[in-house]
């Protein structure tokens, strides 16, 4: 799987810096996202029209919430990028809510701001792969419960991968601040594209 992993971003996109100049919406979606959930929990009142009206949002479900952010944050486009985008946001913030069963959407704290960003790259890291290359993983399996079981795995491998790139760059003091988290994710894109790269060699 680490030698696939390598091949793709070696020969797929010709290195980590050709993979990560391709993921700048990944970065620049993060940097929405983070921006939309900021602001929800400082009661800052959203653009006219936009989904994140509080009055419209009072007393919605969970679900009804999510939805309410992916359309403010990567609104329908009809392109497979936004589609996959907009499908990461929606599995972040489900995974945000199974770690903190009793988070509130509308006032996250800072930490859990931060783990949505985090699980957002990930999971859009792996939508991509599975764009590009799912299909083929899936019909060279000897089954299906094979394919869908190497494509978990990848799926698992990809979050580690970004989870260990987003503690280094803490570690190193580079914060998803406001103003700077798609600065942060393009960084933590650039160390994940050269882990997968290395396994090439």
């Amino acid at each position: 799987m680490r030698r696939g992993f390598g091949h793709y971003v070696r020969s797929g996109y010709g290195g980590s810096a050709t993979a990560t100049r391709r993921m700048g919406g990944t970065a620049a979606t993060a940097g929405a996202l983070g921006g939309a959930l900021a602001g929800l929990a400082r009661g800052e009142p959203p653009p006219p029209g936009s989904p994140l009206d509080p009055a419209l949002l009072a007393g919605r479900s969970a679900d009804e919430i999510m939805d309410a952010v992916v359309e403010a944050v990567r609104p329908v486009d009809g392109t497979q990028d936004a589609e996959a985008s907009r499908a990461a946001i929606r599995d972040a913030l489900s995974e945000l809510l199974t770690r903190f069963p009793d988070a509130d959407l509308l006032n996250l704290t800072s930490e859990q701001r931060e783990l949505a960003i985090e699980r957002f790259t990930a999971h859009d890291v792996f939508r991509r792969f599975d764009l590009d290359v799912g299909q083929t993983i899936r019909e060279k399996a000897p089954t299906t419960a094979t394919g869908l079981s190497r494509l978990k795995q990848a799926r698992d491998y990809v979050k580690e991968t970004v989870a260990a790139a987003f503690r280094r760059l803490r570690e190193a003091g580079r914060t998803l601040t406001a103003g700077r988290i798609s600065e942060v994710v393009r960084a933590a894109l650039r160390e994940t594209f050269d882990v997968f790269e290395g396994y090439a060699e």
